[in-house]
């Protein structure tokens, strides 16, 4: 019996969904039930009746979706696909920083472990940052983890931003002689760049969006050419749902290592096996969910 075979098996037995991030393999997100971004899938997990949630993405995502379904068991595949970038804030400096500003809010980046998320006001995606925090009654606004989505932020809102000093390790990669480059090769093409990329590359944009904003942009403009600022596993579900336009990494080293660990073999053996079991502390999980569920109070997560 071959991989994707065996996986279907084994989800009919267990009842179970296969979550796939857009940063994922190529086959990883061709053998899911639903691809999307992080918090997206978390959500699609809550409605979709599956008992068991198998999650290919990284640990902080995981760790949202154990938090919106606790009565369902979540299961990652690879225990060491950690998000660099989540890993630059803990609860505990968060609580430091909080001191040193007692009259701003917390706003978190959905890229951020529970334990960080019951430490904040509300959480955040890439899409909604900017409505979230302009949606704020305080007027200073400690922004965790992503300085580079805090000064996207910053440039849009009137509010005295507080950034932290984290980043995604990634995105940084994608300099700004990458995008002109690109540009230079291919005039015609459109510039997309995610705003966890440097002020310097957002700069050069036409857009800054999400990974679903992306998605949903290159199916609906006229362009033929894209050159993609973003971890380049975006490209397989560009290139699937948009034949005959052409997408262009900004550059080929934009891999998140920790995005790419999960593999056919792994999912079948986190249902085989029931591994990771991801759980959140109760105490934690409902702080968290509160930061996520203000978050769809003030501007959907996309």
């Amino acid at each position: 019996m071959d991989e994707i075979n065996r996986i279907k098996q084994l989800k009919d037995e267990r009842n179970a969904i296969i979550l796939a991030h857009n940063y994922q393999r190529g086959d990883v997100q061709d053998a899911a039930d639903f691809v999307g971004d992080s918090f997206g899938l978390s959500r699609a997990a809550v409605s979709s009746g599956a008992d068991i949630i198998v999650f290919c993405g990284v640990d902080f995502m995981a760790e949202s979706a154990a938090v919106l379904n606790p009565e369902k068991t979540v299961l990652m595949p690879e225990l060491n696909a950690q998000c660099p970038m989540a890993g630059m804030i803990t609860p505990e400096s968060l609580k430091l920083e909080k001191e040193k500003h007692p009259d701003a809010a917390v706003v978190c980046y959905v890229n951020t472990s529970a334990a960080v998320k019951a430490e904040s006001d509300v959480c955040c995606t890439s899409a909604n940052a900017v409505k979230v925090v302009n949606s704020m009654e305080e007027g200073e606004i400690i922004f965790v983890p992503d300085r580079n989505l805090a000064l996207y932020v910053a440039a849009n809102t009137k509010k005295k931003i507080i950034p932290w000093n984290g980043y995604c390790p990634t995105h940084h990669l994608i300099l700004p002689g990458d995008i002109l480059l690109e540009k230079e090769e291919h005039p015609q093409a459109e510039i997309l760049v995610h705003p966890e990329c440097r002020p310097e590359v957002v700069a050069l944009a036409d857009k800054v969006l999400s990974t679903s904003g992306m998605l949903k942009y290159a199916a609906q403009s006229e362009s033929k050419e894209f050159i993609i600022g973003t971890e380049v596993g975006l490209l397989h579900r560009l290139n699937r749902e948009n034949p005959g336009k052409r997408f262009i990494p900004a550059t080929k080293y934009a891999v998140c290592p920790n995005m790419k660990m999960n593999t056919l073999g792994s999912i079948i053996r986190a249902l085989e096996r029931n591994e990771h079991i991801i759980k959140v502390p109760e105490d934690i999980r409902r702080k968290a969910k509160l930061s996520l569920d203000k978050m769809l109070e003030m501007g959907r997560g996309d």
